[in-house]
Formats: C-alpha cells, structure tokens, sequence
C-alpha cells in the first residue's frame, strides 16, 4: 500500500522548486491528487543513455528530483537507454553523434545501476531497459512508429532547425531518438517524465505518442542543466568537464575547488541543501569581505565528497587540503602541465622541464634558479640540473619557481 507523507499541493509545491518547466501545473497536480485519492502512485521516469561508463554531478540535479518523488511515495523509473545510446542523442550538438556498438554500451551500462543507487533508494526504484522492448519490434513497427510524426516537427526543434539552415547534415537516425525516447514512455505507461531542459522537445513527442497511442499523457519537468568545471558547457562525459560519482574523494574534492567562484555558487545551489536564504548570506558576506570565497568552496567540495563517499573522506578531504595547499602556502587552483610518466623512468633535466613547463623563458634561467635554491618540487628543493624522481601514473606533484610561480605536474 502507498504511502504518500504530504497533501498533493505540498507535495506540487516542493516539486517545483529548481525546475525549468512543467507540463503542466494543473495536470500535475490533478495526477497528484487522483493518486492521493486512490492510493496509487505515479510512475515517474527518467531515462539516462550510457554513453560513457559514470554517471556525474549533472545527472544527479535530474536524480535528486526523482528522489523526491520517490520520498512522496511515487513509482521511480530508472530507465537505462541501452538502445537509444545505439543512435546517439543529438539534442544540444550541433553535429552528429557517433553511434555506439551494443557492447561498448553494455560494458559502460554495468556500473551505472550502482551509482545511481547513491541517490535512489533501491527498493524503491524499479529499473527498465528499452532494448528489452525495442529489440522485439519488427521493421513495420518501426515504420509505423515513424509515421506518428511528420518532418516539420522534427524541423521545429531548435538545434535542428539551426542545422538545416546553416546546411549542417541531419540524418534520417537523428529525427528517430525523439520518436524512440517518447516510445519509452509508452511502453512504460509513464505518468511523469523528468529530463533536462535541453530535452524539452523529446519529452513532448513523449505526450504525442501517448495520446497516439490511447494514453493519458505524461506531464514533463524539466531540471537545470548543470555547467562543466569549465563554467561554460553544460556537465558532460563527452567534453571530460565533469565530476563522476565514482571519482575517488580526493579528485572530487580537487576538482571542486578548481571552479570559479560564481559557479561555486550555481554549485551549491543544485547541488547541496543549502536553502535560498543561506545562499544570499552566504553571497552577501563574500561580496563584503568578511568571508573567504576559498573557504566558502572548501565546505562545498567537502559536502559533495560526503554525499558520495560519506562524512569521514569529506573531513579527510579537508585535512588532505589543508595540509598540502594551506599550511605549505600553496594556492589551491594554479595551471597544470601533463607529463607523461615514462618522463620519470631515469634521472630529469629539471631545467628542460621547468622551460616546458613554460615556468622560464630559458633552460639557463632555470638552471640560474637552480643554482639559487629557488626550485621546489613536490615540497623538495631541487639542487642539482639533473634528479631522480620517484613519480607514477596517477600522481599529482606541485612544482614552485621562487615565491609566486606555480605548476601542477599530472603524471600519466
């Protein structure tokens, strides 16, 4: 028997919060209070194509929705997109994806369950794949599928219709996706789909075919779109902008703190509990000096790594920082340079890597720096031009040029 903890318009109005759109208010609240009434909750869906092998930080601003759902007492819906990831999304790109081969998605789907149940509670969840209804379809149920849906539509999405006038190519796969992920909502009778505002249009034809198809359609939210850690595209396995869930502590804290400040604050607020008012102060009191932007940025890695990984290697984290970057005086975003680690099998031209490194316009400047003890590597004065290194794959290695050059070595 259902167990629903609050009135449909409480739960309505907790459901809005963060969203970018609904479709729409009066329909949503109506299934909330049908299922309020007969004790049957809603089937909500969000489908998540695996196209590399971890989920990340923008999959969980979609995920802590379904969550909330969930705590509500509806039915969540974890679909995995074995099949859609075969013809490759293109809402957002300006160019064809690549396809993928069925047993590259295979092998990137196997982790995805178990991450995703860091957020969804699995007993809770129930867990769809689509290739498990598209595999059965005929051609001629593909065709048919096809005929629900004319060119036009298609041509009024906007990434494909930038396409068509600018001349890019769209092929015939591209214009079947919104027909396939709107399909997925047949099959599972979804009451409610979640995506990203940037699938905005593919959920609608999700509505379309279910009316096409003798269903009551589904009522859509879409959630933010959550920036990379390059602060302009949004997260993405494809761009390597992201913060994977199973990214260990340490590189989920570092990560953390190499954003900008101002997307620091788009962090906290998709990211973490911290309510609309504490944000303000927490603006507020940065803007006037009286906080820290750095400190501000280390409890916010430090909560993300206890989400993850729990409280014990979010305060590890913050011991590790404090201990490498703090009390040595070291800054804790600086530019990073990509050594192989092969480079390290045999002795160093310490004075050849300083001027790749681009810390000194010459090898004979460095070799002056050198001879200067102004040289630090990986908290070690260096005092000779040439010095055996004991670094592997993996590692990261601060290297500092007199007072205020730093590089950050990643070996590997």
């Amino acid at each position: 028997m259902a167990h629903f903890p609050a009135t449909p318009s409480e739960q309505l109005k907790e459901l809005k919060k963060g969203i970018v759109d609904l479709v729409s208010e009066e329909e949503m609240l109506k299934k909330l209070e049908r299922a309020y009434r007969d004790n049957k909750p809603l089937r909500v869906k969000a489908g998540f194509d695996p196209t590399r092998p971890d989920l990340h930080l923008g999959h969980s601003v979609l995920m802590n929705k379904m969550k909330q759902f969930q705590d509500f007492g509806h039915q969540v819906i974890f679909l995995v997109g074995d099949f859609t990831a075969q013809i490759g999304d293109p809402s957002g790109k300006n160019e064809a994806r690549p396809p993928l081969s069925r047993e590259t998605i295979n092998e990137n789907a196997k982790t995805y369950v178990k991450q995703a149940y860091r957020i969804l509670d699995e007993k809770k969840s129930e867990l769809a794949w689509n290739a498990s209804w598209f595999d059965k379809m005929s051609p001629a149920d593909f065709i048919r599928l096809s005929s629900q849906y004319t060119v036009a539509r298609m041509l009024e999405r906007d990434d494909f219709e930038k396409r068509y006038k600018s001349g890019t190519p769209i092929a015939i796969h591209e214009f079947l996706y919104p027909l396939v992920q709107g399909y997925d909502s047949v099959a599972l009778r979804a009451d409610v789909e979640l995506g990203g505002s940037d699938q905005r249009f593919n959920l609608l034809v999700g509505r379309d075919l279910q009316k096409s198809y003798g269903q009551e359609p589904q009522c859509i939210l879409t959630t933010p779109l959550l920036e990379g850690l390059d602060g302009v595209n949004k997260m993405s396995k494809s761009l390597d902008n992201y913060i994977a869930f199973e990214d260990t502590p340490r590189d989920m804290f570092g990560k953390t703190m190499r954003i900008s400040d101002e997307l620091m604050m788009r962090y906290y607020e998709l990211l973490t509990d911290v309510s609309v008012s504490e944000l303000e102060r927490l603006k507020t009191e940065m803007r006037s000096g009286r906080l820290n932007p750095r400190n501000v940025k280390v409890e916010l890695a430090k909560q993300i790594v206890a989400r993850y990984h729990g409280a014990a290697a979010g305060e590890a984290a913050v011991e590790e920082f404090n201990r490498i970057f703090v009390d040595k005086g070291l800054p804790d975003q600086m530019p990073e340079f990509r050594v192989p680690a092969t480079h390290f099998n045999d002795e160093v031209d310490v004075a050849a890597l300083l001027k790749d490194c681009e810390l000194v316009p010459s090898t004979s400047e460095a070799r002056r720096l050198i001879q200067s003890n102004a040289v630090e590597i990986a908290g070690s004065k260096v005092t000779q031009p040439r010095v055996k290194f004991d670094f592997k794959t993996g590692d990261e290695v601060v290297v500092k040029v007199g007072k205020k050059k730093f590089m950050k070595l990643m070996i590997g």
